[in-house]
């Protein structure tokens, strides 16, 4: 065989000639495989464009990712931006601009944030949508006590007001898992009817010290309420099909210098306290989300730390939604996606940017990617915008407002009561002192503010009631605050609340007073919310000028032989030892909601008996709180050519001195004497609770603990009978008693007895062993303290375990970086 090349060099003609032929050959057969070729390229083509792009919900999850770009990966992991109040839309064509506060810029949006308009105006936040594969934008919204949204739009002559329910603090006072669950189907409701894919709530860090300016909306000092009430809310929630985001995973415990404060933490401390209560909500309620903090834990920011995210949150726990930001939290886009924190909210293209370079340089896997694409996907199927729904924009406002109004007056605490100061018998003239009485506080500030269309004073509540307000006080008050607010300056954003109107001095009224009326009621207020933390001075404890108005009103009402009851509408815990020997009676009405007056009312006639209990701890003074002498940290040298900034804070660290001796743990093991102990409340009646017992003495798996509660007073009421643990200490210190099961009856006729059956399990007999990375129930004798409060106990049995149980074994994690010198009972 020869080639071509060897036969076009013969010489004869006939040859020159078959050369030519075979060169003609060779062309037709390369113009034919040619043909071919183009052919197959152009069927393929054709079948692409045939074949359908796989569509969320109608194909596999893997095919729908599978064709996701890398782009739209990355827009789909990162929120779309948020429009700052306040803050103008760039012109047509302009791209956002940094977002300034105070001399802190904050990333700009992404240019669809504007361009796109918002399903739900004056949400928090939004995904991207992928339209070609049938993926939606979802809408989040603030917050834990109600929706935030717009409630007037341009143009618009509807209004979009939304309740403002009891704040968590209040929830948690009423110990009852069912009457939160009532209260998350009417929030639920709200939130789809208004449109809304996820509420931002609930909130629920340990109320590790009383000057944490959020603690209004969490829910305890203790990890078992804290779980349950979370549990609670978010099952009632979802089951109007929306979704929660629990938060601020973890211990989110203070606002001074929230984004960048390290909290140097044990990691026993986090196990048994600041991570037990998202545990027990992770794994009795499954939220869609979970929203990671801004602050670092042991020197890693939340939101960046995958044995938190990861190995403890999605492995331990087994949750099976997603985990967001908090609102520019953390610093590393793709250490966060490495952490397994699947959103950043609100999201900016800079972010996306870092993950597509950082997939193409090895830094971040496509599998890691793909997981937390998957997260999110999964939550998109269950939304309501997902699945179509037609919201009305029209909820039940009026039927929450009267959920609101009852789950109110249930958590209220009534702390003191001498010579059945309360009720107030109907028709009784009350002189109303205090500015809070006629500009009740309905909740807190910040992001768990709530646009509400009303909300009704104590005064209206009271006139509702058919109670007999003081003309002429009333008058000289409203006048007065009036005038105040009309002067008062406006906040510089919605986080801060204006400074509150200093307290109406009635002094030359308060004898008349004393005189005309049968009563005086004072109410007291405190305010406080996101962005900065309470002080000592003049807001833990009263002003001057509160002082003096409850002498002079006690002096003059008591001369006449008439009684002084205060009302105490705040969100957080208060000095009360100072001024509470000389009033008759102290309602802790929390704030109650946009109906706070009307519940109020409520239990101050006696419509409602009281039944809440202390979910917290109110110290005689704040000295006495464990976390005094630690809260809320140093601060650490700023970065070169960085200024502190008020809102976003500065460097700085707190360490957990007291370790696991947070409230009653640390009051009853040190015996320090509470002003009111934990799980404390009085009644309108009287309760026994009797006949106390164990199914065994022996511990097999788990002990079921039976007693009666019988109402032995005169009026219906409920009572809550509280079962605290004390386990064997040979081989770790531990706390002298910790809350293990709760019960609240119903609502009990005079004479009435309840059978209650509360269960220990073996998980609840565990303490956590950081030197073995488990949770191990101890070998010994277990003392079974049942009450109705830490310190009202009325039986304790015991029961033995014959022999240690490793109860589970957890990943090593959140190690601090240094050693701590905790707080031991020994």
């Amino acid at each position: 065989m020869c080639t071509f090349d060897t036969m076009a060099n013969i010489s004869s003609t006939g040859n020159y000639q078959l050369t030519n032929k075979y060169k003609m050959k060779l062309i037709y057969k390369s113009a034919v495989m040619l043909a071919i070729l183009l052919s197959a390229v152009a069927f393929n083509a054709h079948a692409q464009a045939k074949k359908p792009v796989p569509q969320l919900g109608k194909s596999s999850l893997k095919a729908v990712i599978d064709a996701m770009t890398l782009e739209e990966k990355s827009k789909l992991v990162v929120g779309m931006g948020f429009k700052f109040p306040g803050m103008p839309a760039p012109a047509k064509g302009e791209k956002p601009k940094p977002i300034d506060i105070g001399g802190f810029k904050l990333p700009p949006s992404d240019p669809e944030a504007y361009e796109i308009p918002e399903k739900v105006a004056g949400t928090a936040g939004r995904t991207h949508a992928i339209p070609r594969l049938g993926i939606p934008s979802i809408t989040v919204s603030d917050g834990p006590a109600g929706l935030r949204i717009d409630p007037t739009r341009p143009g618009d002559k509807n209004t979009y007001y939304a309740t403002g329910f009891p704040v968590a603090t209040l929830l948690a006072s009423s110990w009852d898992t069912a009457l939160v669950k009532k209260v998350g189907v009417a929030f639920g409701n709200e939130i789809r009817e208004y449109g809304v894919d996820v509420i931002l709530g609930p909130g629920m860090n340990i109320q590790r010290n009383p000057l944490n300016g959020r603690n209004f909306e969490y829910y305890s000092e203790d990890p078992l309420v804290s779980g349950s009430m979370a549990a609670a809310i978010i099952n009632g929630i979802q089951s109007q099909g929306v979704g929660v985001s629990a938060k601020h995973f973890a211990a989110n415990n203070q606002e001074t210098n929230r984004n960048s404060v390290n909290e140097v933490i044990s990691e026993r401390a986090l196990r048994e306290l600041y991570l037990k209560n998202f545990e027990i909500a992770v794994k009795k309620s499954q939220p869609w989300t979970v929203m990671s903090s801004y602050n670092k834990i042991n020197g890693t920011y939340t939101s960046e730390r995958r044995d938190l995210l990861t190995d403890i949150l999605k492995h331990e726990w087994s949750f099976k939604g997603f985990v967001m930001t908090d609102w520019f939290g953390g610093h590393d886009a793709v250490a966060q996606m490495n952490a397994g924190n699947d959103l950043l909210m609100p999201g900016n293209p800079d972010q996306s940017a870092a993950i597509v370079d950082a997939v193409k340089n090895g830094t971040l896997t496509m599998v890691q990617l793909d997981a937390n694409v998957a997260r999110i996907l999964k939550i998109i199927l269950k939304s309501p915008t997902f699945k179509g729904y037609k919201f009305s924009n029209k909820p039940d406002l009026k039927g929450h407002a009267l959920v609101t109004r009852m789950a109110a007056a249930q958590g209220m605490v009534l702390l003191k009561n001498d010579s059945a100061a309360l009720p107030v018998a109907k028709g009784k003239r009350i002189a109303l002192f205090g500015n809070t009485s006629y500009g009740i506080i309905a909740g807190g500030t910040g992001s768990g503010d709530v646009h509400k269309a009303y909300v009704v004073s104590l005064l209206q509540g009271l006139n509702n009631a058919g109670y007999k307000v003081q003309e002429q006080l009333a008058k000289a008050y409203t006048g007065y605050l009036a005038e105040a607010k009309a002067k008062q300056p406006k906040s510089a954003n919605f986080f801060i609340a204006p400074p509150p109107i200093p307290e109406f001095n009635p002094d030359t009224l308060v004898t008349k007073e004393a005189d005309g009326a049968d009563v005086a009621i004072i109410t007291i207020g405190r305010n406080a919310g996101e962005g900065q933390d309470r002080k000592v001075e003049n807001d833990f404890t009263l002003t001057d000028a509160e002082k003096g108005l409850i002498t002079g009103v006690s002096n003059a009402f008591h001369a006449k032989g008439k009684k002084v009851i205060v009302v105490l509408n705040i969100g957080g815990v208060s000095e009360v030892v100072s001024w509470r020997d000389q009033v008759d009676g102290i309602l802790l009405a929390w704030q109650p909601g946009l109906e706070a007056g009307n519940s109020i009312a409520d239990v101050l006639s006696g419509k409602v008996n009281p039944s809440g209990k202390l979910a917290s701890t109110f110290p005689v003074k704040y000295e006495d709180v464990p976390s005094a002498k630690y809260f809320p940290g140093k601060d650490l040298p700023l970065p070169e050519g960085q200024k502190p900034n008020p809102m976003m804070g500065r460097p700085s660290e707190v360490t957990y001195g007291e370790g696991i001796y947070v409230g009653y743990r640390y009051y009853d093991s040190f015996k320090v004497q509470p002003a009111y102990e934990f799980g404390y409340g009085l009644s309108y009646t009287t309760f026994k609770v009797s006949d106390v017992k164990l199914s065994s003495t022996d511990f097999k798996g788990s002990i079921s603990v039976t007693l009666s509660v019988k109402n032995t007073g005169k009026v219906a009421g409920k009572e809550v009978v509280q079962l605290y643990l004390g386990a064997p200490t040979a081989t770790l210190d531990k706390p002298a008693q910790e809350l293990k099961a709760f019960a609240k009856t119903g609502l009990l006729a005079p004479g009435q007895t309840q059978l209650i059956t509360l269960t220990l399990y073996t998980a609840d007999l565990a303490s956590y062993y950081t030197d073995r990375n488990s949770w191990v129930a101890d070998a010994g004798e277990y003392k079974v303290h049942v009450g109705t409060s830490s310190r009202e106990i009325v039986k304790t049995e015991s029961f033995k375990l014959a022999k240690e149980i490793v109860v589970e074994k957890t990943h090593d994690s959140m190690k601090p970086e240094v050693a701590i010198d905790e707080m031991m009972n020994k």
